[in-house]
């Protein structure tokens, strides 16, 4: 559990600082955007003055450094008018050919008025015009370029996020499928001589009454060792009444139950056929039944309830135990989380694989209450 909490600690670090670097991007980017919107203010301010003064110069007088400065602007639009708001003349526009020159015109000075882009032009006895100027082709491009570079860095980590979390989960199928394995080839020797066992002391003792509890232990040893088999291997998947398989289940962990444990059911009295592997099944009811035990401390209600509608069948499992944190709500299904001071962590991640990976169907917190009680549901496909 502590490991698991330092791995999402970390996890959120990284994102805060990835968050970072890239507030710190746009931030660096967005003042060198504004340093060069300064700057071509500016050089408009410029050109605005050196066409005031060439309009008004002598005619005897040296106007070369206006033209020069009238000539430099080759990136920034403008668009020159009168007073009134007709259209002069106009510099590094690009026009659609067959397009309403006027019109498209018009609207752009309209649109570089509402932005304040906008310079007075002092003509002497012409009166005053208006020099009405865009932001340079290559400041739109920087202003975009920022967003661009978040969106690629975006994507590779989006790519980089799978290709590990894959891998990740490859080698936990590997690890899952390997434990799975070797647990039931471990079991399956002393079980096999178990069985032998009982039987001999069966034909020997044909009357003694352990024996047949006996028998029912090694047989459950057995289904155990069946169920490791299934969950390292592809397992087969048959028509089954589900109705009867969770009240099989059930059964069996009610007469394993402390005493003041009670079970309520609510099943509907028609079957209701699912593909799926039984065994696999009745061990995910199991493990939800022995948490829900724990949950209550040994003294409790619980509730198994088995619905259906056209599409699915609904199992739920509740209990009026202690309830879960909504800060576990999340975890609970992980690898080694677990809030008993013994345990491996193993049996609701066991069980979510179970309906997810191997039946395609779901398994989750539907509510829960601190010290009123937990209701997981599971949902297959009819």
């Amino acid at each position: 559990m502590k490991l698991l909490s330092n791995f999402r600690k970390i996890k959120v670090l990284l994102i805060i600082f990835a968050a970072a670097i890239a507030a710190s991007s746009l931030w660096v980017s967005n003042s060198l955007v504004n340093d060069l919107k300064d700057e071509e203010m500016k050089k408009m301010e410029m050109w605005a003055s050196a066409m005031s003064s060439l309009i008004s110069a002598e005619e005897n007088a040296d106007v070369t450094l206006e033209q020069e400065i009238l000539s430099s602007n080759s990136t920034i639009p403008v668009i020159l008018t009168d007073g009134s708001g007709s259209i002069i003349q106009y510099n590094n526009i690009d026009l659609d050919v067959g397009a309403d020159t006027l019109a498209v015109l018009m609207e752009l000075v309209a649109d570089m008025r509402r932005g304040g882009r906008v310079i007075p032009v002092p003509m002497g006895e012409l009166g005053e015009q208006y020099a009405c100027y865009d932001d340079s082709m290559i400041l739109t491009q920087l202003a975009y370029y920022p967003y661009v570079q978040l969106a690629v860095v975006l994507l590779f980590f989006v790519i980089c996020f799978v290709a590990i979390l894959n891998s990740k989960r490859a080698e936990q199928n590997r690890v899952w499928v390997g434990l799975s394995k070797e647990t039931a080839h471990q079991l399956g020797t002393p079980i096999s001589s178990l069985m032998a066992w009982v039987e001999v002391l069966k034909e020997k003792y044909p009357d003694d009454e352990l024996l047949p509890d006996m028998g029912h232990d090694v047989e459950r040893l057995q289904r155990v060792a069946e169920r490791f088999s299934k969950i390292g291997s592809n397992p087969e998947h048959t028509t089954e009444d589900v109705v009867s398989v969770i009240e099989s289940a059930v059964e069996y962990v009610k007469r394993r139950s402390p005493s003041k444990v009670e079970y309520v059911v609510d099943f509907p009295k028609r079957p209701i056929l699912v593909r799926m592997n039984a065994p696999l099944v009745e061990w995910v009811i199991e493990n939800l039944c022995k948490n829900a035990i724990d949950a209550m401390g040994g003294n409790g209600v619980i509730t198994v309830s088995v619905s259906h509608d056209d599409v699915n069948a609904y199992i739920e499992v509740s209990d009026t135990g202690k309830g879960i944190s909504k800060s576990n709500r999340k975890m609970i299904f992980e690898p080694g989380f677990t809030t008993k001071s013994r345990g491996w962590g193993l049996g609701l991640s066991l069980a979510k694989r179970i309906m997810e990976e191997y039946h395609k169907g779901r398994i989750y917190v539907k509510k829960s209450a601190p010290n009123k009680g937990t209701t997981f549901r599971m949902e297959l496909r009819k």
